[in-house]
């Protein structure tokens, strides 16, 4: 069996295809963007998370548009 027919039986077994359509996958992207986010909060690769580098990097901006003035 190839992996794309397998794939679209998979896809098909979803329910909900006659009433909402392509829209019956939506609640599978809401928990993958729920997890991504749970994982750049609470996981720690090295010593820092995504968020602690993103406020790093804000910071640094904020402080480089101070001094530019």
């Amino acid at each position: 069996m190839h992996i794309s027919h397998r794939i679209k039986r998979l896809l098909y077994m979803v329910p909900g295809k006659q009433r909402f359509g392509i829209y019956r996958f939506l609640p599978f992207f809401f928990l993958l963007g729920g997890a991504m986010e749970w994982f750049m909060i609470n996981v720690r690769i090295g010593k820092e998370t995504f968020y602690d580098v993103y406020r790093r990097k804000q910071s640094e901006r904020q402080h480089e548009n101070l001094e530019g003035r």
